[in-house]
């Protein structure tokens, strides 16, 4: 008799992304291919594969995986393309880029997880992602302009040092604004001196650290 195993990134796939229109067929395979219980906790290894955010450490948390694939099929990464990640924390959303990406430049503010991140990342012999330790708060500027960035983490705007390194055409995928009302955006650059903006869908994220708005007071 043949037995159907349950396998829960399979069903992550099938019963969690697919049916909330996330088609594209790289990305589902680069979601079913990484086992995204290897990047958190072993105490919350049960949950690696369930729609909810998950603690990763050092206060930081991993996206859900509906998020992350939105955040994904917004970015539409080509095989021959250069991308900048702006948190790398436990290195699973790297990993997922780095199946979609000719390169990945990842940068974290914490030495720890960035550590643990690129530990992770040689144990599943991916070697197409840099790693960098940096503050971001302010954005990331580089040396080379670069096809496309993600910030895995909200600004209250865009950062324009991001926008700058971008090529013409290329584009950055951003969470802006305060919670609890967030807007994931697409700005691409159209050309040296002009950016276009696209409002995407609402969301809820943690902020870059030392990014966060400041708090206002009432008088």
């Amino acid at each position: 008799m043949h037995v159907v195993r349950d396998n829960p990134r399979q069903n992550m796939v099938m019963q969690q992304l697919r049916p909330n229109q996330i088609s594209d067929a790289g990305i589902l395979s680069a979601l079913d291919a990484i086992d995204r219980s290897l990047f958190v906790d072993p105490a919350f290894a049960g949950l690696a594969f369930s729609e909810t955010e998950l603690p990763i450490g050092e206060g930081q948390s991993l996206l859900s995986p509906l998020l992350e694939g939105r955040l994904l099929q917004a970015l539409a990464l080509q095989p021959h393309e250069t991308v900048l990640e702006i948190g790398t924390g436990s290195g699973y959303f790297t990993a997922l880029l780095s199946k979609l990406a000719h390169q990945v430049i990842t940068v974290e503010l914490n030495e720890d997880l960035l550590m643990e991140a690129q530990q992770r990342l040689t144990e599943l012999e991916i070697n197409n992602v840099e790693f960098r330790c940096m503050d971001a708060s302010r954005g990331v500027e580089l040396t080379e302009r670069i096809d496309a960035i993600i910030a895995t983490a909200a600004y209250a705007v865009a950062p324009e040092a991001c926008l700058h390194s971008l090529k013409v055409g290329g584009r950055m995928i951003v969470a802006t604004g305060k919670s609890p009302a967030m807007q994931v955006q697409r700005i691409t650059r159209i050309n040296e001196w002009q950016w276009q903006t696209e409002n995407l869908f609402e969301t809820v994220m943690p902020m870059i650290y030392h990014a966060e708005p400041k708090t206002e007071f009432v008088f």
